[in-house]
């Protein structure tokens, strides 16, 4: 069996993207292929997202926010997506997913916890329909 590919898609690859990729790295560790982009990178990741996934032992500090290509999609098998809208590209043959999440941009780390906690619900329910 080939491993599977999952792209994570939010506008600006900074937040929700990037807590997604680091959750699916972390609970699946090579049995996934992750990759994150966003439609309009930001300039570097939510410090308050670091934060919240340190706090789990999750370490995102490596990650850095990425243009959405068409190649990413098209070599992936899953596309999530998470407030993107129309920006993200569709190919057929591919598995979407919507994602509807609050944007942690300029919250707390109050408010980001509970986003960080309902990404790894999220990731956990993907990692068993992928398997």
């Amino acid at each position: 069996m080939t491993t599977p590919t999952v792209l994570f898609v939010c506008v600006h690859n900074a937040g929700r993207s990037q807590m997604a990729a680091g959750w699916l790295q972390h609970l699946a560790g090579d049995r996934v292929e992750v990759l994150s982009a966003g439609s309009a990178p930001a300039d570097s990741i939510n410090p308050v997202a670091v934060e919240a996934m340190a706090e789990v032992g999750v370490d995102i500090t490596a990650a850095a926010p990425k243009v959405l290509t068409d190649d990413a999609v098209r070599e992936s098998d899953v596309v999530i997506t998470m407030g993107c809208g129309d920006a993200c590209p569709f190919y057929p043959g591919k598995r979407y997913e919507d994602w509807k999440l609050d944007d942690p941009a300029g919250q707390g780390i109050e408010a980001v916890r509970p986003i960080r906690d309902e990404i790894r619900r999220r990731v956990e329910e993907l990692i068993v329909s992928l398997a």
